[in-house]
């Protein structure tokens, strides 16, 4: 079912992030701890101000992972992607409009990993298990305290991790509404086909590693407990 108020939230905070980063990207490229701070930091003040409306996902391999957990609905899941591609490729756009009035060139702003050209597959991998990270800790988060302050800095803490490994060797944070939006006006290119296979599976394999690790710890914690109150019963019961 269409939620308008999820809609806005997740299409503002998505077109925050990407046109925030894509800034960052231009200004302090040379300086990744900084941009990867923007990113981390742009992340917190949106789970803080939208997290108890729509959960503040911003990324559609997050909404992914919640749709695979059960916690979101597929059609809802299909709304959140809607409005993160929108939102991201709003930012981009605008983003090359202003660059554009001033001479300059959006292409500046967009990194290339090291490895994309050279080594697609590994750059997938490392797709993957960066999605796995941050999918893991927001689903953790979320589960903890959706939109509280803990919850803001455990994932912008993971997004400024992912963007600090993730930058130099793919060029990306993990983000498939990122990346598309920036095809669209720059790169990768839309038409090969490693872009899909990096930016997009990559990000939901990782997001699928993270639900069934998660479920298995899930389970896991629930045996525990039933192990402690069945130990529990047969102590009392030893007691009368």
């Amino acid at each position: 079912m269409f939620n308008s108020k999820v809609f806005l939230a997740e299409f503002v905070g998505t077109f925050a992030l990407v046109f925030f980063g894509v800034n960052a990207g231009l200004f302090v490229k040379d300086d990744l701890i900084g941009l990867a701070a923007v990113y981390g930091l742009t992340m917190v003040a949106f789970v803080f101000a939208y997290g108890k409306i729509s959960g503040a996902h911003l990324n559609p391999a997050v909404t992914f992972g919640f749709a695979l957990n059960g916690s979101v609905k597929w059609l809802q899941a299909a709304f959140y992607w809607l409005a993160q591609f929108a939102g991201a490729i709003l930012a981009v756009f605008f983003f090359k409009t202003l660059l554009e009035s001033l001479g300059g060139d959006v292409s500046r702003a967009i990194a290339a990993g090291y490895l994309v050209d050279s080594q697609p597959i590994l750059s997938m991998v490392v797709q993957a298990i960066l999605a796995f990270v941050l999918v893991s800790v927001v689903l953790n988060a979320a589960a903890a305290e959706k939109g509280s302050v803990l919850a803001g800095m455990a994932v912008g803490a993971a997004l400024a991790i992912v963007a600090v490994v993730g930058i130099p060797f793919t060029g990306d944070i993990v983000n498939p509404a990122r990346t598309l939006a920036t095809a669209i006006f720059a790169g990768p290119s839309l038409t090969n086909v490693y872009t899909y296979v990096i930016y997009l599976f990559g990000p939901l394999l990782g997001s699928t590693l993270a639900v069934i690790v998660l479920n298995f710890l899930s389970g896991t914690a629930e045996e525990t407990d039933d192990d402690k109150e069945t130990e529990a019963e047969e102590v009392a019961e030893s007691a009368v």
